[in-house]
């Protein structure tokens, strides 16, 4: 049986927790992993490099339109080198369309900021009893600093609630899949 991700509550032990307050939007997706001995970095990098093309196509659509607005070019959400593990990035490093902020093995943060909005994701490893399979939860957390982040924020909001369980699907696949 395939997993399937499935909207939770913020995992309360994630790092991520801190950033709710004040926060204009949040989501948590959570799936269950069939590789649970993957870091929490190893599970992000196998979501990215698995992303639909379609999230790619329109990653590249908002480039476009968001650069008539001075908002910045984040290229695609699978922009990176797929030789590179988990373990050669370091903080301060792009991950994809991220940067890296805290890197642990049960969680990493990542996140971009502008004058505009600021953007923090978590992917989150909770391991299961007895050696079973893991959880992993991806929590995405926005703050928004004007009326061109709001603005912004209308067509994202409901595309990424589409968006986030698509590419999280790839976590709960088999890492040779």
């Amino acid at each position: 049986m395939k997993a399937r991700p499935y909207a939770c509550p913020v995992p309360a032990d994630s790092l991520i927790t801190s950033f709710l307050p004040g926060a204009s939007f949040h989501d948590a997706n959570a799936i269950v992993v069939a590789e649970g001995h993957l870091s929490a970095l190893d599970h992000f990098l196998q979501a990215l490099r698995h992303t639909p093309r379609w999230v790619d196509v329109l990653m590249v659509l908002r480039n476009r339109v968001v650069s008539l607005l001075g908002l910045k070019d984040l290229g695609a959400l699978s922009r990176l080198d797929p030789a590179k593990p988990a373990s050669a990035y370091a903080v301060g490093e792009r991950v994809g369309i991220f940067t890296l902020i805290r890197n642990t093995p049960d969680e990493v943060l990542l996140g971009d900021q502008d004058k505009h909005l600021d953007v923090t994701l978590s992917v989150h490893r909770a391991a299961a009893t007895a050696g079973g399979p893991a959880t992993v939860t991806v929590t995405t957390v926005v703050h928004v600093h004007n009326l061109l982040g709001r603005i912004y924020m209308l067509p994202v909001t409901p595309m990424h609630r589409i968006i986030g369980p698509s590419v999280l699907k790839a976590i709960g696949k088999p890492a040779a899949a």
